[in-house]
């Protein structure tokens, strides 16, 4: 017991306490005499005398919920920042070993553009066609135009990964561009449950064929 609640409890057995010292001293026709607006009088403050500790109890642990869900979303923050600082440090290695000259976005996506078109510039709404190989960090070749046919899809609606939807934005039919993509902008934390693993770091090569 803390000192707020000794206190709450030693001023509410003090006014217990005199009241019943005051029902002994009474008569019983001075007790009959009592109006019943006296009586819920009394009846009202012991109430609230007897609810501050029960008050005091549910604020503090509202104010400790609120607490613990504040440190965890700052630990979840904090953790992963770490974890888009620790992939975005291995994609620059890497592409430091290929000697790729690749730009990262805002988002966090690597990108560039090996061989450039002549042709119409992607826009939202589009529907974009393009040859491509999706392979691991490792070389691991995950999936190919060559083996599943030409990857088609409505830039802006969804359907591929979010780092594909950013990189086509930047092309024009004809280019042809490597993107490399760190898990929040591809399979996330558990992969696609088929041949990309968790947390998987991906490299596109596409060519955009088409627009229409």
């Amino acid at each position: 017991m803390n000192s707020f609640q000794f206190s709450v409890f030693s001023f509410q057995f003090s006014v217990f306490s005199y009241s019943v010292t005051q029902l002994f001293s009474y008569s019983v026709t001075q007790l009959l005499s009592y109006s019943v607006t006296q009586l819920l009088s009394y009846s009202v403050i012991l109430l609230f005398l007897s609810s501050c500790g029960r008050t005091y109890n549910t604020q503090k642990l509202v104010d400790e919920s609120a607490e613990a869900r504040r440190i965890h979303n700052e630990m979840m923050l904090r953790a992963n920042q770490e974890l888009v600082e620790g992939d975005a440090n291995i994609i620059r290695a890497f592409a430091e070993k290929q000697n790729w000259e690749m730009t990262q976005t805002q988002s966090g996506l690597w990108y560039m553009i090996y061989s450039s078109g002549s042709g119409e510039q992607a826009t939202t709404g589009k529907i974009a066609t393009m040859d491509y190989t999706l392979s691991l960090l490792d070389g691991d070749l995950c999936y190919s135009s060559a083996e599943l046919g030409q990857k088609s899809f409505r830039i802006g609606h969804g359907g591929v990964e979010s780092g594909l939807e950013e990189g086509v934005l930047l092309l024009r039919t004809g280019d042809k561009a490597r993107f490399i993509m760190p898990p929040h902008l591809a399979h996330g934390l558990l992969g696609d449950g088929d041949c990309i693993p968790i947390r998987s770091i991906i490299v596109y090569d596409v060519e955009l064929t088409e627009l229409r």
